[in-house]
């Protein structure tokens, strides 16, 4: 099943995009619903780089949902006179979750940038679930994201 969430943020695509790419982020737009954990490597970098990151994950805080693959790849990227737009890719999976291939797309706007938050979910007889689930936290993440930027990129 598939979730596509968009929202407008009014920053710069290229600081969107430079903000992505640290792990620092994922913790804070996921936080306080999702808590992520470094398992392998056992501690976080500050910046996401091509390869694979096995994360524990935790609900509120504190009700564990086991672990999950986080597979970065940037899948691709131009800064020309039409705009500029990146596409990353967490090809990512877990023990419940066969697929959870999520893409993020930031590109030129009037007044700022789109983020795009697009994910196929296969969970089998669960995908209902993982995908409302789902639906949830981007919204989330989105809102926090927002919040972040008028926050002027404080994180607090």
């Amino acid at each position: 099943m598939l979730i596509e969430r968009s929202c407008l943020l009014p920053c710069s695509p290229q600081r969107c995009f430079a903000e992505v790419q640290t792990t620092q982020l994922l913790r804070y737009v996921a936080n306080p619903l999702i808590g992520f954990f470094a398992i392998d490597p056992p501690t976080f970098p500050d910046r996401w780089s091509e390869g694979k990151y096995k994360v524990g994950l935790r609900m509120l805080g504190c009700i564990p949902l086991g672990s999950q693959v986080i597979d970065i790849s940037q899948a691709e990227f131009s800064d020309d006179e039409t705009g500029f737009r990146v596409q990353l890719r967490d090809n990512g999976h877990s023990a419940l979750v066969a697929r959870w291939d999520h893409r993020i797309t930031i590109e030129s706007a009037p007044l700022g940038c789109r983020y795009t938050d697009k994910v196929d979910i296969r969970a089998g007889i669960f995908t209902p679930l993982v995908w409302a689930f789902a639906w949830v936290l981007f919204g989330h993440r989105q809102r926090r994201w927002q919040r972040l930027v008028r926050q002027d990129f404080e994180y607090r």
